[in-house]
């Protein structure tokens, strides 16, 4: 049985000519330059988006200010016919997760047998992605570092130390509090591309007590797993799933 996750439109191609703040991307498609909506506030990778492919979806609301969304970019030549994608659209990852754990795609990671899936549990004093039985599970689609090859063709920044670890670090330490009375607590890193294992390319302004809360909650028995998805212009798919060690 095939569960991949089928857009019910394809996916449509275009240019990214300028990421003109965080919200907004001008996107050419079909001849004409379009405001498209970017579904990820933080920066992705050091990538400066000019010249950029990208695959655009269509909102079916008339009366949204933007058109499309950027649903995923590419690093290879615009000229490339059969190109690799990187999504970035951030909400989307835990609407593919859902998928999958309802099909059975996740069978390794949260057992197998039909098991109620839950979205958005709240757990202490976060909201949590989901609940599977008496399991908590947090996803998490880092985008700040890309762990691709760019070629000469790309143009890019100088890296930044990244700030913005305060829902993580509160995210993970209320999964470890789950442990209390529940036996498993998960941390999901979601990859829309393929991800060779994750690392932290770009160190935050508080990595030493990032890593910290990570060894202390995974000591108490918090599982960090990783998945990589392929997406293109038709559906996404899961390449594969692990534990990923830290």
């Amino acid at each position: 049985m095939n569960n991949d996750f089928v857009f019910e439109e394809p996916l449509l191609e275009g240019v990214i000519l300028k990421r003109r703040n965080r919200f907004i991307m001008e996107v050419e498609h079909d001849g004409t330059i379009h405001d498209c909506h970017c579904p990820t506030t933080g920066r992705i990778g050091n990538i400066v988006f000019e010249d950029i492919p990208c695959l655009l979806s269509r909102s079916k609301d008339p009366a949204r200010k933007t058109a499309y969304t950027v649903e995923a970019i590419s690093l290879d030549l615009r000229s490339q016919p059969e190109k690799n994608w990187i999504g970035i659209n951030q909400n989307a990852a835990n609407r593919y997760v859902e998928h999958f754990l309802k099909n059975g795609g996740f069978s390794k990671m949260v057992g197998e047998g039909e098991q109620e899936v839950m979205r958005e549990q709240k757990l202490g004093i976060s909201k949590l992605d989901f609940r599977i039985g008496d399991t908590y599970l947090e996803v998490k689609t880092p985008l700040v570092s890309l762990q691709v090859e760019c070629g000469s063709h790309i143009k890019t920044t100088k890296a930044a130390p990244f700030s913005s670890t305060d829902r993580f670090v509160k995210h993970i330490n209320e999964l470890a509090n789950s442990l209390n009375d529940n036996k498993r607590a998960i941390m999901l890193l979601c990859f829309i591309y393929d991800n060779p294992g994750f690392a932290v390319g770009v160190r935050s302004t508080n990595s030493n007590y990032v890593g910290e809360q990570v060894q202390k909650s995974t000591s108490k028995g918090v599982e960090i797993w990783q998945v990589n998805f392929r997406i293109t212009p038709q559906k996404v798919e899961m390449m594969r799933y692990f534990p990923s060690i830290h």
